[in-house]
């Protein structure tokens, strides 16, 4: 009888190498997302009646410092070339908090809890909406990304999350310093559901947005362009939080219309807004 051959030892298990810098700004934007939570926990109606705002200002600036967070950790990731799966679902779980949970949560503390005081759970289920269609959008890119290969090329298709969420939070900043005292008892206020609802099913819809993936430290830029962008840097700059109350809700919403503008637009000057790697290479050329 021949001897049974022994059994070959099984190779150890792959390690997970996870790169630092990418995975430390999505854990930034994950626990920017935390910080605003809190704050909006702490938000109580008599600091509303009586116009004092300080928790809802610190959560609006902590959901715009996640939009910081997570407008870099990818573009630092493609120029070190880390780009991971891991990254790439961490970077989802951090969006759903921060972009997600957070602002739907801000919406129903501050206007939906007081227009359904006899039917709570229709406020609820409001907020939710918004939640859940952040989730499906998510999901959808994670599975699209995967399926093709990719980072998720340079288009997305639905309106993305963070720019979801920077829209509500710039928004809300930009009526409360308006209105001040009066936001709690004006009608302006009741735009911030109806806008959370639309976002809702830009989130989950065709429409098709630009990455802006060529946008990083590398890219090169016309001498106009740069110069626009140095001086607008320079306003910030001065100007502070003035003009960033008024610039940071005009961008998101010229990036919400703009999916709706693309496809009636010529490709030439699709190529110049979205500054497609094609038109890099020719700018480069001297």
């Amino acid at each position: 009888m021949e001897p049974i051959p022994a059994k070959p030892p099984e190779a150890p298990p792959p390690k997970l190498k996870i790169p630092f810098l990418p995975n430390l700004f999505t854990a930034a934007n994950l626990f920017c997302g935390f910080v605003a939570l809190t704050k909006i926990v702490n938000v109580d109606k008599t600091d509303l009646a009586l116009g004092n705002f300080t928790q809802i200002y610190w959560a609006l600036a902590f959901i715009l410092f996640a939009c910081f967070f997570d407008l870099f950790d990818g573009r630092i990731a493609r120029m070190g070339g880390h780009e991971s799966p891991f990254g790439r679902e961490f970077d989802s779980l951090a969006d759903l908090i921060s972009f997600g949970v957070a602002p739907a949560f801000l919406v129903h503390r501050v206007v939906l809890r007081d227009v359904f005081v006899d039917h709570e759970q229709i406020g609820w289920f409001i907020a939710s909406i918004y939640l859940i269609c952040g989730a499906f959008r998510l999901a959808r890119f994670n599975c699209l990304a995967a399926m093709a290969g990719t980072g998720g090329g340079k288009e997305f298709l639905g309106f993305p999350i963070p720019s979801a969420a920077g829209l509500v939070a710039s928004l809300t900043l930009l009526m409360m310093k308006i209105y001040e005292k009066d936001f709690t008892t004006g009608y302006w206020k009741y735009l911030l559901p109806v806008l959370m609802l639309f976002l809702s099913w830009m989130m989950v819809s065709e429409v098709k947005y630009p990455t802006f993936k060529g946008l990083d430290i590398k890219a090169t830029r016309t001498f106009t362009k740069t110069l626009i962008g140095i001086l607008f840097i320079g306003g910030v700059v001065i100007l502070q939080e003035k003009i960033l109350i008024i610039v940071l809700p005009v961008f998101f919403t010229s990036y919400l219309l703009y999916g709706f503008i693309r496809p009636h637009i010529s490709r030439k000057m699709r190529q110049e807004i979205e500054e497609e790697e094609e038109e890099q290479e020719d700018s480069t050329t001297v």
